[in-house]
């Protein structure tokens, strides 16, 4: 659908703006959400149509709706940020558009076109603009695009009528008392995609697969866990919703490469800030073993993770059944570097040269 016109429904009964106060005070992070939600549905004979802005509220859905049984279903995470002069501004949203036709392509949906993506989004931030926090403390607006197929049908094949929604919640620093290092563990039973699989793609099953390596995590006392390669199950890939790097002792950085890790938005900004910043960045396999090694011998001086929720978190100590890495020793000016580079450009404290930003309000 070009040209995508969206129709809106005001919610009559808004939060109040004490209560909203209150909420962009102390947010937490998917807790509270606006009062509106964008609604698009699609048809093989309609293609995209029926876009429209409606109060936030719960979906009447058939027990025999198709993503229920088969988890046919994609999804996007993005934020809008409130820059000093009260403007509203997204991180790249074009990015995160492109990445869902990606993840559409991979599960059978059909393809939103990215600037109706993009329109979608603007349209839900701008309704509801009064819920994007000032930038204290990092926050922002959390927006969660999403697509599932909403056909009523337990036939294996995809679904003839397919649903794509917009919600948004605000959303606070992810680091309460500043940024601290995250302990990872080392899952050596499960890994998290294959080749030819879904781990390129955005898609529910990837982290629902991923929660029970995460629960053996924190039963270790981690924060993180840490996949490796399903077909030599040696090279490191992803934590269970961040991407990884490794910075050695000559300043170059390594990261492992995609194809069955998710090509993160932040990740693939990291890459450009770093190297603007003077870092020869490498995206290769990277095994568990030259992990081990690199800290023990000093080639390695620094670790680090991204996320759209994290930004940019230090790595601390990788324990494992039997085994442990220490953490670095030298701090973590790289890591630290990269993400005020980036947080400053979200939060229009530093010249956009790159043409991340996209204003909505």
């Amino acid at each position: 659908m070009r040209d995508m016109q969206i129709s809106t429904t005001p919610n009559p009964a808004p939060v109040p703006d004490e209560r909203l106060a209150e909420i962009l005070a102390a947010p937490g992070f998917g807790t509270h959400f606006t009062d509106h939600m964008v609604t698009v549905e699609w048809t093989p004979e309609q293609g995209w149509h029926d876009a429209r802005v409606t109060p936030y509220g719960p979906l009447s859905m058939d027990p025999a709706t198709a993503v229920l049984h088969y988890a046919q279903e994609i999804f996007e995470g993005m934020k809008a940020y409130r820059h000093d002069d009260g403007s509203v501004w997204t991180f790249r949203p074009e990015e995160n558009a492109e990445r869902m036709v990606r993840s559409s392509q991979r599960l059978a949906l059909p393809v939103l076109p990215t600037e109706d993506f993009v329109a979608a989004v603007d349209a839900l931030v701008a309704v509801d603009e009064r819920w994007v926090p000032d930038a204290t403390g990092e926050k922002s607006l959390y927006l969660r695009p999403f697509m599932f197929a909403s056909e009523v049908f337990l036939g294996v094949r995809p679904a003839q009528h397919v649903t794509f929604m917009v919600i948004a919640s605000p959303a606070g620093a992810y680091f309460k008392g500043g940024v601290q290092p995250v302990s990872l563990w080392l899952t050596e039973e499960y890994t998290r995609a294959g080749r030819g699989g879904m781990g390129a793609a955005k898609t529910g099953g990837n982290y629902a697969s991923s929660l029970v390596a995460q629960q053996e995590a924190i039963a270790h006392g981690c924060d993180q866990v840490v996949f490796l390669d399903a077909e030599h199950g040696r090279y490191v890939e992803e934590l269970g919703g961040m991407n990884l790097y490794f910075v050695h002792r000559d300043g170059h950085i390594s990261t492992p490469a995609t194809g069955t890790i998710l090509e993160g938005i932040t990740r693939a900004s990291i890459i450009e800030l770093a190297q603007k910043a003077g870092h020869q960045v490498e995206e290769r396999r990277f095994s568990i073993d030259e992990w081990r090694d690199g800290v023990t011998s000093g080639e390695i001086t620094e670790i680090f993770a991204c996320g759209t929720a994290a930004v940019v978190t230090p790595v601390g100590a990788l324990r494992w059944d039997g085994g442990e890495v220490p953490a670095t020793t030298g701090g973590s000016p790289v890591a630290l570097a990269v993400r005020q580079a980036l947080v400053d450009l979200q939060y229009g404290r530093a010249d956009d040269t790159f043409g991340w930003m996209h204003r909505v309000v």
